[in-house]
């Protein structure tokens, strides 16, 4: 806990004003502001960033530009850019789970506490077990039977090392003591476009992503992350209901701001986010896409960061995850 409240603490000292003064804050925004995805189009980020983005535009009346900066693990990429970006509300970051794995996995390029000031969290949502319709498999028993029938030979799709793809999917491993290897793609997208394919048998990626396809048929759900049944796929068990006894894993994403972003910008796009937040239209997107519309403030916002960057460090270093 105390390592937690320092990280926190510095979360704080990141809000404080620094190189620009209140009247600059009160034009704001004086040109477009670039919401960074840190991962290619067609991912969980991506989803909930545009969605963000688009509504963002009509409360600040100024174009919020979706720029997807993919490549490098765990979306660092996008990450330092932003980090790196000038402190002035114009350059946001659209942050995932993701963002607290990678301390545990990388020498980072910024610091994930101090390079950045939280804005808001905007959702959570379960991962999903999709397969590949052309898989002999319904149901997660009947995966986890075909997976100890034959080691080593099927393969799951994850959307980079440290991933939530990939801890989600290693969780899985880890309780099933099945023997699965994980191929690594450059984003949540390009994993779900190859199991679609059949190139890779299955895939546990957030459920806001998968969705459409398993509507679709071009992937089967077999079982969903949560603590509780999806209202999106009501007819598909949890994965822990469905014999993986104590299974949970949820996705959350959140935006941030470089580090010496004025307070009254910050205290701004919360304000506009919370709004859309609140909205009923806002809402029934998130449920039918499978998540949650979540609201916090900028302070707990950051003390969640802290509390799950500790927390996720201790599941990568039990899994014996490595960077690659």
């Amino acid at each position: 806990m105390k390592k937690i409240f320092l990280i926190a603490v510095c979360f704080g000292m990141a809000v404080a004003p620094a190189r620009f003064a209140g009247a600059q804050s009160a034009k704001y925004p004086s040109k477009p502001v670039r919401l960074i995805i840190p991962f290619p189009p067609g991912g969980s980020n991506d989803i909930v960033g545009r969605m963000m983005a688009m509504q963002l535009t009509e409360r600040l009346g100024e174009q919020v530009v979706a720029d997807n900066r993919g490549g490098g693990a765990g979306g660092m990429i996008g990450t330092e850019v932003a980090a790196q970006a000038q402190p002035d509300g114009h350059t946001l970051l659209l942050i995932s789970s993701a963002f607290t794995f990678n301390p545990a996995l990388y020498k980072l390029p910024y610091d994930p506490i101090k390079s950045f000031v939280p804005v808001a969290m905007l959702g959570t949502g379960p991962n999903v077990l999709t397969v590949f319709p052309g898989l002999p498999v319904n149901s997660v028993k009947e995966l986890v039977a075909l997976a100890k029938q034959k080691p080593g030979q099927l393969n799951y799709a994850a959307a980079g090392v440290g991933s939530f793809q990939h801890l989600g999917s290693e969780l899985f491993r880890i309780m099933t003591g099945v023997d699965i290897v994980c191929i690594q793609f450059k984003g949540g997208g390009p994993a779900t476009i190859d199991v679609i394919a059949g190139h890779t048998q299955f895939s546990l990626g957030s459920l806001i992503q998968s969705l459409p396809y398993v509507r679709s048929g071009r992937l089967r759900a077999v079982g969903t992350g949560g603590s509780k049944r999806s209202p999106a796929l009501p007819d598909v068990p949890t994965i822990a209901e469905a014999g993986v006894a104590g299974y949970e894993a949820n996705n959350w994403w959140g935006m941030v701001a470089p580090a010496g972003t004025p307070p009254a910008i910050v205290n701004r796009l919360h304000k506009e986010l919370s709004a859309i937040l609140a909205s009923a239209e806002t809402q029934k997107r998130f449920e039918s896409e499978g998540a949650e519309a979540v609201q916090k403030a900028p302070a707990e916002f950051g003390t969640f960061i802290a509390a799950e960057i500790v927390k996720w460090g201790r599941v990568v270093k039990d899994a014996g995850i490595r960077a690659q």
